[in-house]
């Protein structure tokens, strides 16, 4: 007598594909490659629509991160590279409108200047004193320092508006003229009417990494900078203190001695420009450092 069996189901699970195996990958659709430049070119040039132009621009971004780079190494350090680069993508998006092939220059020849043009457009838009200013400025500090030589003191805005043959008034409206680029910003350029780069922070050395020759060179400006201080006339030093120090607004020293805030605002100016001119003559070694023994009276 035989037994029959039914077959028995294989309940075993199957093995899991190895991670390799490619063939569990057969559904997923792989992107097709980013085109290249040409192709973006071809393509504008026949459809011109907005989402070929976003990825030229994208394709062309290190280019305007080149520029920015090369340009930020001759500027001061308060100027912002953000806005630098802003501006940049204008002047991208500018030639990238513009460009025509058939004048035979690379895009990237052409891209580069409209670049760099835009950036240049936007550090003159951020300095906002016009350069008639700073050269009023200069002469003014050129008159002074030939009178400090010759007189061996400050001169007088008398004396001053002598040298230049003008009137009082006339020179009290010059020294108006001249008050924005009389004022000091500790991260702007120090000098840059003048061609110096220098901002006038870098004299004041870093606590966290000082060197003894800056800390020489910084206590040398800051015994300099007090002499000068003690040859101002009394009103200058006061309003100088008053101003940088304390704080105060023009018009708030303006009601402390009981003048016109444009009157504060002119011997501010001359105080500045007296002693632009004094550092100037020291830095060129037309003055020299009084001994302690002449300065301790």
């Amino acid at each position: 007598m035989s037994i029959c069996t039914a077959p028995v189901a294989d309940t075993e699970t199957p093995a899991a594909p190895a991670p390799w195996d490619m063939s569990v990958d057969q559904n997923i659709r792989v992107a097709p490659p980013a085109p290249n430049a040409q192709e973006l070119w071809k393509r504008y040039h026949r459809q011109s629509d907005t989402d070929t132009e976003n990825e030229l621009i994208q394709k062309y971004l290190p280019l305007v991160s080149a520029v920015v780079g090369r340009l930020a190494m001759t500027l001061p350090e308060h100027v912002s590279h953000d806005d630098l680069y802003s501006a940049g993508l204008v002047g991208l998006l500018q030639a990238l409108r513009n460009y025509n092939p058939a004048c035979g220059t690379a895009f990237e020849t052409y891209a580069r200047v409209r670049v760099r043009g835009a950036m240049l457009d936007e550090l003159r838009r951020m300095d906002w004193v016009p350069r008639t200013i700073h050269e009023k400025a200069r002469k003014i500090k050129a008159v002074m320092a030939a009178l400090e030589q010759q007189l061996g003191r400050t001169p007088t805005e008398a004396q001053m508006a002598r040298e230049m043959k003008l009137t009082p008034d006339e020179y009290a409206e010059l020294l108006d003229e001249v008050r924005p680029a009389a004022f000091v910003c500790l991260d702007a350029a120090g000098s840059s009417e003048d061609g110096d780069g220098g901002a006038l922070y870098e004299v004041i050395a870093d606590s966290a990494n000082e060197s003894p020759v800056e800390q020489v060179s910084t206590n040398e400006l800051k015994k300099v900078i007090l002499e000068r201080l003690q040859d101002l006339p009394d009103m200058q030093r006061k309003v100088l203190a008053l101003y940088y120090v304390e704080d105060l607004h023009l018009r708030e020293i303006a009601e402390v001695f009981g003048l016109t805030e444009s009157r504060i605002c002119q011997i501010h100016s001359q105080a500045i420009l007296s002693m632009r001119a004094y550092l100037q003559r020291f830095e060129s070694g037309l003055t020299q450092q009084r001994p302690a023994t002449a300065r301790c009276k």
